[in-house]
């Protein structure tokens, strides 16, 4: 009777065990997906942001309306994505052409003393902060997550049940063109 007792003891044990696996990975998953929502929030107020910023330039840019109608674009793209790496890729390019769009404006001296024109480039300005820091915590929680998929004994287990190494919100193929200083031309 005691070796089925020792036996079982062990069964219960590894049960146990893989139950807590489990559900830390399952913990590590949502911890991610909430960060990510935490991204959602600031995009949404940039999203509602940009097309006050456009339209305050167009007043001054009118020949910049190329460069206009790609940030609406791909404001609209972003807006549109409907996955987390989806939306990675769209905020990703949207990042860019934000970046070429500030770079532009310099251009633009009574532009820039507008007050409406300096209140939504603050606003802009404190939302891009607040991506950064979200976008950190995201890309932590990403690693916690990965970490937990990719490390033994924890990796048998996401194996078992489909959790898989995630995306990380990095700049990509962009990253070259973020890395160089802007050029700025009048």
């Amino acid at each position: 009777m005691t070796p089925f007792l020792v036996v079982l003891g062990i069964i219960v044990l590894l049960v146990i065990f893989v139950i807590s696996l489990y559900n830390r990975l399952v913990q590590l998953r949502n911890n991610r997906e909430n960060a990510f929502a935490d991204i959602d929030v600031q995009l949404k107020q940039r999203y509602d942001l940009i097309p006050q910023l456009v339209e305050t330039v167009k007043g001054y840019a009118k020949h910049e309306r190329e460069t206009l109608a790609r940030v609406i674009e791909l404001r609209n793209q972003a807006v549109a994505a409907t996955t987390i790496d989806g939306k990675i890729a769209a905020e990703n390019q949207l990042s860019g052409v934000l970046a070429g769009l500030k770079v532009t404006l310099e251009a633009y001296p009574d532009l820039k003393a507008n007050q409406n024109f300096l209140q939504l480039q603050e606003e802009m300005s404190d939302i891009e902060n607040k991506l950064a820091a979200v976008r950190r915590y995201f890309n932590s929680a990403t690693k916690e997550l990965n970490n937990a998929v990719q490390t033994f004994p924890s990796n048998i287990i996401a194996g078992m049940f489909g959790f898989q190494k995630a995306q990380m919100f990095d700049l990509g193929s962009e990253r070259a063109s973020h890395e160089k200083a802007p050029t700025v031309s009048f």
